[in-house]
């Protein structure tokens, strides 16, 4: 069990999605709360009127789940630094670039492929499922439903870039042009 701690009931779910952005997906995946209108809440609900409203949850319970799937998602992600290593390794790996064409014309790292779901049907069809393959997007706040997809689909080693290839440009290439997006 965690320490609950680290969350308290009458945090906001605005808050707590800014501390642990991955607890909404954690929400839906075991509760169904937060993946639609129906099942969702508003950023100035807290946590323990949540879990009131739906079936009573234990607050408790709900913050060891949030607090777990968080360290599940911190497994998959890897460290600029680390990817960094193993490109300059030359180990085999793939790069799959989950923004838009604009972004990934503008800005790029090396050997990265643009995700489209036409190329879909290549990665699936065609790319080992032993091999890394690391996913990013422009602060590394969309992979992990993406990287939770291909593990589903057979794919051994996932990762996600942890901050992106916005946190990529400031602690492994600073000439690489930062952006933000509106």
């Amino acid at each position: 069990m965690h320490a609950t701690a680290e969350i308290e009931p009458d945090i906001t779910m605005e808050a707590l999605l800014k501390r642990y952005p991955g607890a909404q997906r954690a929400l839906f995946r075991r509760y169904h709360i937060g993946g639609c209108s129906s099942c969702g809440f508003r950023p100035d609900e807290t946590l323990a009127a949540v879990c009131e409203r739906n079936e009573n949850l234990n607050v408790e319970e709900v913050i060891d789940h949030i607090l777990t799937s968080d360290a599940a998602d911190r497994a998959m992600q890897i460290e600029p630094r680390d990817l960094a290593d193993r490109l300059a390794a030359h180990e085999p790996l793939q790069l799959l670039d989950l923004r838009t064409r604009e972004e990934f014309d503008a800005v790029k790292l090396p050997d990265a492929h643009l995700f489209t779901q036409e190329f879909m049907q290549e990665i699936l069809g065609h790319w080992s499922r032993e091999q890394l393959l690391v996913l990013y997007d422009h602060q590394g706040t969309r992979t992990m439903d993406a990287a939770a997809y291909f593990q589903g689909h057979g794919f051994k080693d996932v990762r996600s870039l942890r901050g992106g290839i916005d946190a990529w440009s400031v602690e492994i290439d600073p000439a690489l042009s930062r952006y933000h997006l509106e």
